[in-house]
């Protein structure tokens, strides 16, 4: 597998990411080293953790995923060498009171420091702020209520606590997640003006099921020299075809372990019908659902790099293996056909 390099800084990654968000919940710490182990094995370089992980979120298990990674760092010498290591400070708290509530200035060196305590560090390569300080919609919110506004830390504070990171030599390169138009723009904008590190990447969802990013902010992505790393290639679990016949029930994935996840965008009705539709036309084409999904990322020219989320070593082989599966023209016609009449039930 090739790397490619990230504008706006020296990285060179795999497209296919590790995604580490179960690590310390639903995966244990042997296990989650028995994926790290395998990944590398097989040719993934890149891997993406956060400061509030494991998922669900709970005080218990804040930085766990974290210090499972640096664990694992610790116990293979070399192994950090061999890798590009993301990870993410938290945005304001959303319902998590034990995370600052503020992404300050100040807020965002503490946070860097844990994480290189954790991750048994000296350097994290792309140190992404997982989502935005300022009032936006995001995570399932649709519509920009300005009445929401409150007094928060400016994008030219942000920029600048990075910043002293960068020159610190703590953090290689920037990256933002869960961001809008408006925000890739102005990082982009305050720190062509100021002098300070432009960002390389946006961390979204990108699905069959979301495809959000292509309303606006693949223009400013492509205009603005800024890369998609897409997060959720499998909706959650909906487009493995999993949930098909049984709903989100049951004792199987998270999606039917976790009411607080059900609660979430992925939770919707409309986004299991619309992954339904999907899961039933890779059939009809001789592929896996999970097939179809992920080579819809892995092959789209607006991708950088997908994120993959697995619990086991044969989901993992699973998602690795489906970089083999190339899709016609003619399904990708028929996938723009079902999004059109379905349009981003997860959004």
């Amino acid at each position: 597998m090739q790397t490619i390099a990230l504008h706006n800084s020296d990285l060179r990654v795999t497209p296919i990411c590790l995604g580490t968000m179960t690590f310390g919940e639903q995966v244990n710490g042997a296990d989650a080293h028995a994926i790290l182990d395998r990944s590398l094995e097989r040719g993934v370089n890149f891997l993406d953790t956060a400061e509030m992980y494991a998922v669900p979120a709970r005080a218990e298990t804040s930085g766990a995923t974290e210090t499972i990674i640096g664990n694992w760092f610790a116990k293979n010498p070399g192994a950090r060498q061999q890798v590009v290591l993301a990870t993410k400070v938290a945005g304001p708290a959303r319902g998590m009171p034990w995370l600052r509530q503020a992404v300050s200035k100040a807020g965002i060196v503490e946070a860097c420091e844990g994480s290189l305590r954790r991750l048994q560090t000296d350097v994290i390569d792309l140190y992404q702020i997982h989502w935005p300080a300022r009032n936006v919609p995001a995570f399932g919110a649709i519509y920009f209520d300005p009445a929401k506004d409150r007094e928060a830390p400016s994008i030219e504070a942000q920029l600048e606590a990075m910043a002293e990171l960068v020159k610190a030599g703590k953090v290689r390169a920037i990256g933002l997640s869960n961001e809008s138009p408006y925000g890739v723009h102005e990082f982009i904008r305050l720190a062509d003006k100021l002098g300070l590190p432009r960002v390389a990447t946006v961390q979204n969802p990108y699905c069959l099921i979301n495809r959000s990013y292509e309303n606006g902010l693949d223009e400013t992505c492509h205009r603005l020299g800024v890369d998609l790393l897409a997060y959720s290639p499998l909706g959650f679990g909906l487009l493995t075809g999993k949930y098909d016949g049984t709903g989100l029930v049951g004792t199987h994935g998270r999606m039917a372990l976790f009411d607080s996840m059900k609660a979430q965008r992925w939770g919707r009705p409309e986004a299991l019908a619309a992954a339904r539709r999907y899961n039933a036309l890779a059939r009809e084409h001789g592929l896996t659902p999970t097939q179809l999904a992920l080579a819809f990322c892995y092959r789209n020219p607006k991708v950088a790099s997908t994120i993959i989320g697995v619990t086991s070593l044969a989901q993992l082989d699973q998602c690795l293996d489906a970089w083999a599966v190339q899709l016609s023209p003619e399904l990708l016609k028929q996938i723009d056909a079902i999004r059109w009449e379905m349009r981003d039930p997860a959004q």
